[in-house]
């Protein structure tokens, strides 16, 4: 518990602002012998030939973060054996090693946020932890390898107006924080979060549980999940919080994904297919033991797999979502998705009849997404989206589109990021409305 303590400490710390959760839309110790690191990596590598990010990461390592699970994206190649500067010396908190070691009134560069300031960090396809090994134990006995503990806020500040209505407010995206790490001599690994924050709908520990599994990597080019993961509903739907290029996720992935289920998943990744599969108990946050079965594929086709990105990265893939839970449910999912250098941009669709999401639905409804992404420069990214959902078939005159426009300020990556959103919804059963919301984004 001291771990999570710490991690709310240097939070505030660090926070410039409090920032937002938005309500839905509409409303090395010293450095170790190279042999040593080798055999405490978390064994979740992918294969040598996978297409990596364009832009160069300065900072190369072998270590891979468990959100890659959920995000089927490349590690983090942030370092995870550099040396570091402790926090706390014989259980007291230091803040000279925080700031100012030399006490002459200026910020040392080997202090800890003498580092952050000089991190360079320039891949946000990933999340990074700014005191990834600052948080990182690697205990010398027992059965655990490694043990990395970490923290994730986004915050967000919010005003939306409806014709004369006009509200202000102030709103929670994630707060969470948590240990991931593996086990010695073995190539399992596993990953707990929780999230403190309590939510209106649920009781606390149906909101307090987030992941919960370990990860075997026994099978080469493969992993084998078990445990209370991310499911894999669509393709943002399935993906992680932390790397979102937009404040909201979009409606069809709100709806029918963004979900976590207890079960058995197999991730393969080749160069040029990754496929997702799992059998999972159709239950959400806990709400009842075993309502039912529901099983969750994914296949993703890389044509471009095998260029090293020179004409870029293309990705074609779908997917189905079908179980019981009180009613039968099946969600079809299509995407498209392309990125070359600064440019990116990709296409989703899903049909749903019912669904399985954060409520359990019997309706029948389909939506698409369009998205564009260009970086102005590393720091800088211009986004763009058109977002058509319709909730019910059997009801006319009910569509909901979005049209979202925002900017994100990568400061230090997805570790430190600033997002700006303007959100123009229209819908066709109620009068037209707008929100600006305004994001920051920690990773410890």
């Amino acid at each position: 518990m001291n771990c999570f303590f710490k991690i709310l400490i240097i939070t505030l710390i660090l926070s410039v602002a409090q920032p937002t959760n938005a309500a839905e839309f509409g409303r090395k110790k010293h450095q170790k012998p190279q042999n040593q690191q080798q055999k405490e990596v978390i064994h979740l590598e992918l294969d040598a030939n996978a297409p990596r990010n364009p832009v160069v990461h300065n900072e190369p390592d072998k270590d891979i973060d468990l959100e890659a699970i959920e995000d089927d994206l490349p590690e983090n190649n942030a370092d995870m054996y550099k040396q570091t500067t402790p926090l706390f010396n014989n259980g007291n908190f230091d803040l000279d090693s925080i700031f100012d070691k030399n006490k002459d009134n200026v910020i040392d560069e080997d202090t800890l946020l003498g580092k952050i300031i000089h991190q360079k960090i320039t891949r946000t396809d990933v999340p990074t932890y700014l005191l990834r090994e600052e948080l990182t134990v690697r205990p010398e006995k027992g059965p655990i390898g490694k043990m990395q503990f970490f923290g994730a806020y986004q915050g967000r500040l919010f005003t939306d107006w409806q014709s004369a209505d006009n509200d202000f407010g102030y709103d929670y995206g994630f707060e969470e924080v948590g240990v991931m790490g593996n086990f010695r001599h073995t190539k399992t690994d596993f990953k707990i979060m929780v999230k403190p924050r309590p939510n209106s709908e649920l009781n606390y520990f149906q909101n307090f549980v987030g992941d919960a599994y370990i990860v075997n990597s026994s099978i080469p080019h493969h992993k084998i999940v078990v445990g209370y993961s991310r499911n894999q509903i669509g393709k943002e739907g399935g993906s992680s919080s932390y790397i979102l290029p937009f404040v909201t996720r979009s409606q069809i992935a709100r709806t029918f994904g963004n979900t976590r289920a207890l079960g058995v998943r197999l991730v393969g990744s080749y160069p040029l297919v990754d496929y997702n599969f799992a059998l999972n108990s159709s239950d959400r946050f806990f709400r009842s033991w075993f309502p039912g079965t529901e099983f969750t594929g994914w296949v993703d086709l890389k044509p471009l797999g095998k260029t090293n990105g020179k004409y870029g990265q293309l990705i074609i893939g779908g997917g189905l979502n079908a179980g019981h839970n009180k009613t039968d449910y099946a969600v079809g999912s299509f995407y498209a998705g392309y990125k070359y250098k600064k440019l990116w941009t990709n296409f989703e669709y899903a049909i749903a009849d019912g669904y399985n999401g954060f409520h359990v639905s019997t309706d029948e409804a389909y939506g698409f997404n369009y998205t564009i992404g260009y970086k102005i420069v590393p720091q800088v990214q211009l986004i763009a989206r058109y977002d058509f959902f319709d909730p019910n078939t059997d009801i006319g005159n009910n569509n909901r589109k979005e049209y979202t426009a925002g900017i994100n300020y990568f400061i230090k990556g997805q570790a430190l990021r600033l997002i700006l959103n303007y959100v123009y919804c229209q819908n066709d059963a109620t009068p037209d409305s707008h929100r600006i919301i305004f994001a920051t984004q920690m990773l410890l």
